[in-house]
């Protein structure tokens, strides 16, 4: 009897066994069939394999997309997407891919023309916001109110985060005569705003005459007319008998080199090398100044952390060369120079060439400029972007320095 219900149970006990394995087999010749239907088993295998093209690969996975995406197929921004992405494989912030459509819009931010409202933007990285850096003066976005700290979170009631910052930025311009609303985040207080565009001419060079007839001179880019008007400021302030100048380069974020050297050709002796550009195959090419100085008196070149680029290779120049003295804090340090290149089609790329060196032949790339004199500003100042000057220490120091 009892050896009978031992038999009983193992029976059972092979029927669950024999019933979850025959279970496996059909879910597993099932998982087959899925996986290998069609073509499809050869393009997950080696759809990443080393030694396959990049052609290879798009079209491995173009073979996917006709054959499963629901969705409608639009050949141009496949094609757009691919190069992007591409480009940005290279791991390189400064090198990017610029499509047709924004090839117009780019080059006239470049030389400092657009439609829009007015302001500089920057990705807050810490917040992950995009911020204000500045309105230009006289502009729209001035006029209306806008401050520097302030931070963009809608445009026409859509969000945007920080590495939204270039469509955000695209967003915000348009026709002239066109409008916008921002919602702005300002401590913790949200405003609306609703501005008309405006056609812009950026003119950012600004001087005033302070005590001890010091001159300063202020400015957040270097665009196609900078050269040309900080000359004009100055033989403006030298009218008024300026002794000493301080030029203020704080939150500057760069842009035109041949900018940056003509206003270091009118400080800088003539034959003086202001910079060396080194490319891929370390060939160097050798800027110097090709001109009398016209600019003869103590100088004192305000920096911060938010000094790059043009803004740079001007403070280093003239650092080397013994003609000014640096005061703030360390600057941003990027240390290359990158060429538009305009494709056939009418896109273009932006791209890395070249790494600079100051007269020292001192490396600037992801290290900086040290001041001469660092001077930090006050823990009360909450935005470094629009300082009282009653608080801007580095200001009071400069002046010190000049009198």
């Amino acid at each position: 009897m009892e050896e009978n219900k031992k038999t009983k149970i193992y029976k059972i006990i092979m029927l669950v066994i024999l019933v979850a394995f025959i279970t496996f087999l059909i879910t597993s010749i099932g998982f087959y069939q899925y996986f290998t239907n069609g073509n499809n088993v050869n393009l997950l295998i080696n759809s990443s394999s080393e030694n396959s093209s990049i052609e290879d690969e798009l079209k491995k996975y173009r073979t996917l997309i006709d054959k499963y995406y629901l969705g409608e197929v639009k050949e141009e921004e496949l094609k757009e997407g691919a190069i992007a992405g591409y480009i940005e494989g290279l791991g390189d912030k400064y090198t990017e891919y610029i499509s047709k459509d924004d090839m117009e819009e780019y080059m006239q931010d470049t030389m400092g023309n657009f439609v829009g409202i007015g302001i500089y933007m920057v990705n807050d990285t810490e917040t992950n916001k995009i911020m204000v850096l500045s309105p230009i003066k006289g502009s729209p976005a001035e006029k209306a109110g806008i401050l520097p700290g302030d931070y963009i979170l809608k445009i026409n009631g859509e969000s945007y985060t920080g590495e939204d910052n270039s469509i955000a930025a695209t967003k915000i311009k348009g026709e002239e005569g066109t409008t916008v609303k921002l919602e702005i985040l300002r401590g913790t207080e949200t405003l609306n705003f609703e501005i008309k565009r405006e056609n812009i001419i950026v003119n950012p060079v600004e001087g005033k005459v302070l005590e001890n007839n010091i001159g300063y001179i202020e400015f957040t880019s270097f665009d196609e007319n900078t050269a040309e008007e900080f000359k004009n400021k100055f033989e403006e302030l030298q009218k008024s008998n300026i002794k000493s100048l301080i030029i203020d380069l704080r939150n500057n974020g760069g842009g035109l080199v041949d900018q940056a050297l003509e206003i270091a050709g009118y400080i800088a002796d003539k034959g003086s090398v202001l910079l060396y550009e080194v490319d891929k195959n370390d060939k160097e090419e050798i800027k110097k100044s090709d001109s009398d100085p016209i600019i003869n008196m103590p100088i004192v070149i305000l920096v911060n952390e938010n000094t790059a680029s043009s803004s740079e290779i001007l403070a280093g120049a003239l650092k080397d060369l013994g003609k000014a003295k640096i005061v703030g804090t360390k600057t941003y340090g990027k240390g290359v120079i990158q060429e538009l290149l305009t494709l056939s089609d009418g896109s273009g790329l932006k791209i890395t060439s070249q790494k600079y060196l100051t007269p020292n032949k001192t490396e600037i790339n992801n290290v900086g400029i040290e001041p001469n004199e660092t001077v930090e500003l006050p823990d009360t100042v909450e935005n470094i972007l629009n300082v009282d000057e009653k608080d801007d220490t580095q200001l009071q120091k400069a002046i010190e320095m000049l009198k």
